[in-house]
């Protein structure tokens, strides 16, 4: 990992396509002494729209941080109809984590946030159960018990969604949190909460997704991180990866192989999500 700490500037930006959107852009970062790092586009032929991202170095750049936004609305965002985000390598993101009792995932986070590999910051850690405050203790992270019933929910989720802003949550990492948001938590973090699922969606739901695999004999074994929405394990996806699997596996091999995906999948989304590579549009996602 570099000691170089990045001083740049990330613009995210979707658009209905058309002529000169590129060299607006470059042209704009070029008379302002912006140096371009990173540049990616793509258009979607069928729905005629462009995406793209483009990160550009801030040393020697003419418009002060606070003034990027105003300038680029009104020299080209407005002009050409387009929806952006506005990210600072500078600015550590805030990422809370949401769990319940199984602990493998967040022990992947907590190894990744210890060692230095995110530029994160982990305020706190919230769970629907106590089983694994211990492990929020000893990596010296503030736990926050909020037990769940059909009945409490409204009024826990309400003093859940208080928390996150009191600390100026950016994003939610539901870390096999097995629990069910509700619409009116997922619409206060719209495209803002990341979860982790057993498989492809949304093949072999339900609590034992291993044993039915199993059952049906599959070749193959799944995970899948995606964005949450009101519709339950449908969000634009964000990473997926498989293993193959065969007779031979049992179901304890099949849990085995299955964590090891959940952990390496949502950690690669949480990696994406802090590099700014993911523009959700139309429940999907385009991943620079």
């Amino acid at each position: 990992m570099s000691s170089t700490k990045k001083n740049t500037a990330i613009l995210l930006i979707h658009c209905p396509d058309q002529k000169g959107i590129v060299a607006a852009i470059s042209d704009f970062l070029l008379k302002n002494n912006g140096n371009v790092i990173d540049i990616e586009q793509h258009v979607e032929t069928d729905i005629n729209h462009f995406f793209m991202r483009v990160e550009w170095d801030l040393v020697g750049f003419a418009i002060p941080k606070d003034k990027i936004e105003e300038y680029f609305a009104t020299l080209i965002g407005n002009k050409y109809s387009m929806q952006w985000q506005l990210k600072f390598s500078s600015k550590k993101p805030k990422m809370a984590l949401f769990v319940s009792k199984m602990s493998h995932c967040l022990y992947d986070i907590l190894q990744r946030y210890m060692s230095g590999e995110w530029e994160v910051e982990i305020p706190l850690i919230i769970g629907n159960h106590e089983n694994l405050k211990y492990i929020a203790d000893r990596f010296e992270i503030p736990f926050y018990h909020f037990p769940i019933t059909k009945a409490t929910k409204p009024e826990q989720e309400a003093k859940e969604i208080a928390l996150l802003r009191e600390h100026e949550v950016d994003f939610v990492v539901l870390a096999r949190y097995m629990q069910i948001l509700s619409d009116d938590f997922v619409n206060a973090f719209p495209n803002q909460v990341i979860n982790i699922h057993h498989s492809f969606l949304p093949a072999f739901i339900g609590a034992k997704p291993y044993h039915a695999a199993h059952k049906r004999g599959v070749k193959i074994i799944g995970a899948t991180s995606h964005y949450v929405t009101a519709d339950l394990d449908e969000g634009p996806i964000i990473v997926q990866h498989t293993n193959s699997v065969s007779h031979k596996d049992s179901i304890k091999d099949l849990i085995r192989k299955g964590k090891n995906l959940e952990k390496m999948v949502l950690s690669e989304a949480i990696y994406l999500q802090l590099q700014h590579k993911v523009l959700p549009h139309n429940n999907r996602t385009i991943v620079f």
